[in-house]
């Protein structure tokens, strides 16, 4: 009766889902680029704009490549880096209650990023 392989279907709602998701926490920062001052952690000693430009590609433009399924490996690359940092940077000190976000967004990065777009994307493989 269940014999119809769905991964497909699943990796679409991964991929789809989780980049929405992290999308609502990038499109807010995006005004903060365009300040006169921009306040934000300098994690890497690049100062503080290319730190938030570098959260911006994690967390805007390569999440809508995944949505899109388009280079979606490559892709997958920067919202991981960019939840690595966003852990062991910005809450390591944090609750766990606080840091399981990142960890989520991470592993569900980390799955799309081994396993592939699906066929449901542009990739389309």
């Amino acid at each position: 009766m269940f014999t119809k392989n769905y991964n497909d279907i699943a990796l679409a709602i991964l991929r789809i889902g989780t980049s929405a998701m992290m999308l609502t926490h990038g499109i807010p920062k995006i005004n903060r680029l365009f300040a006169d001052e921009v306040q934000f952690m300098d994690f890497l000693g690049l100062g503080a704009s290319t730190s938030l430009t570098l959260a911006l590609i994690g967390e805007v433009i390569a999440p809508l490549f995944i949505i899109f399924g388009f280079r979606t490996k490559l892709a997958a690359i920067f919202p991981i880096a960019t939840m690595l940092v966003a852990f062991f940077f910005v809450h390591l000190d944090d609750p766990f209650g606080k840091q399981e976000k990142a960890l989520l967004y991470l592993m569900a990065f980390l799955v799309i990023f081994l396993a592939g777009p699906g066929k449901y994307s542009v990739d389309g493989k």
